[in-house]
């Protein structure tokens, strides 16, 4: 692989970090900023809203730029909306950091994505895509615990400045690593990008883009309630959720890296072999989340599984859009963080069902179960 795609790949770090450490600080920025826990959490829902909308529109809005352009652009935004947002003590000011913050992120990810398939050979943007991610996944294992802890030892503030140092090295890998490349289009806009949009309606992009929302749907269904499960199902105390979480971690960054060895050559195997594996380790793991064993060994698995087929999802959209050179990393990105954003409302609403804790986790494995029914029978669809 390219080193440019590593480079890409701290950036997306950062960006991973800055999406999930939130987490963790919540109950201090509400009471530095005088708002209550309930309004602080608006800051993760502009977020999640700003990366749905931002895909598209902020690729579509660079489209005609160079790709190094574009990203340090997108970059730089991401950097800026994190020194404003460390340094306000307003809310209202903070969750608009939060939004523009969201939309260079996505815009990022879109452009880094289409860039990544353009830096490998054709047969390759799975593999170049498990990079990427892999990005996301050490956020998750290393990132997001740094955060919460840099709040802890100083305050909410020194994990916003953190996530802006890092943006530099990234920065300067951009420049190094990334060629600056001709305009991205010398078509005009209006057309050139109506085509681009056109590429939606093809029945095989929107399978792809489908299954790929929902397999994140059931990712973060799940994911985003972890924490409840670990302290009220399975009864261990408050420390034991960052471990939780940092094995989930680990087996996201293992499921990218092994599928994504796979994902290029034989994704419908993947599907078949995977699919049914993730939503059995979802069932166990609802029958069986009062015993902290299983919990623990389920997060790893779990976030393998669920990455790794995930990522080999989203691979076939990178495919699948191929007549969509500028726009393709925005589906992408779009179908990734509409999964992120319907997949904890739909789970949020079995919490005060008589499923309660465990109800995510059923959500998770029904949505897992939709996959497979629309996956299996189109399978070799998924073969490319």
């Amino acid at each position: 692989m390219p080193l440019a795609l590593y480079l890409l790949a701290v950036a997306v770090f950062a960006m991973g970090t800055s999406e999930f450490m939130l987490a963790g600080l919540l109950p201090d920025i509400a009471a530095d900023l005088g708002v209550p826990v309930a309004t602080a959490g608006l800051l993760t829902s502009a977020f999640a809203i700003g990366m749905v909308v931002g895909a598209p529109l902020m690729a579509a809005l660079a489209r005609r730029w160079p790709r190094r352009s574009s990203l340090l652009g997108l970059l730089g935004l991401f950097l800026a909306a994190h020194v404003l947002g460390a340094l306000t003590g307003s809310f209202p000011v903070l969750l608009a950091t939060r939004v523009v913050a969201a939309l260079a992120n996505a815009g990022f990810l879109a452009v880094a994505l289409t860039t990544a398939a353009e830096l490998v050979p054709p047969g390759r943007k799975g593999r170049a895509l498990a990079v990427l991610l892999a990005g996301t996944t050490l956020a998750t294992v290393a990132g997001v615990p740094a955060g919460a802890l840099l709040g802890t030892l100083l305050d909410w503030r020194a994990a916003f400045w953190a996530v802006t140092l890092l943006c530099v090295p990234a920065a300067i890998g951009i420049v190094r690593g990334v060629p600056a490349g001709p305009e991205r289009s010398h078509e005009p806009d209006g057309p050139g990008l109506r085509r681009e949009l056109a590429e939606l309606r093809r029945p095989r992009l929107a399978l792809a883009l489908l299954l790929g929302a929902l397999l994140n749907a059931a990712t973060f269904g799940t994911f985003t309630f972890l924490a409840p499960i670990v302290t009220e199902v399975a009864a261990l105390a408050p420390l034991w959720i960052p471990v939780v979480l940092v094995l989930f971690g680990l087996g996201s960054f293992t499921g990218v890296t092994v599928a994504g060895r796979f994902s290029d050559r034989r994704p419908a195997a993947v599907v078949v072999a995977g699919g049914p594996l993730l939503l059995g380790g979802w069932v166990v793991l609802g029958l069986t989340a009062a015993h902290p064993v299983a919990v623990l060994v389920l997060a790893f698995t779990q976030g393998a599984l669920s990455f790794g087929l995930g990522s080999t999802l989203i691979a076939r959209v990178l495919y699948e859009a191929a007549g969509a050179p500028t726009m393709a990393g925005s589906y992408a990105t779009a179908a990734l963080n509409v999964g992120a954003t319907v997949g904890p409302v739909i789970a949020a609403a079995t919490l005060n069902t008589s499923l309660a804790e465990r109800g995510p986790v059923w959500i998770s494995g029904g949505l897992v179960a939709a996959v497979l029914a629309l996956a299996l029978p189109l399978r070799r669809t998924l073969r490319g």
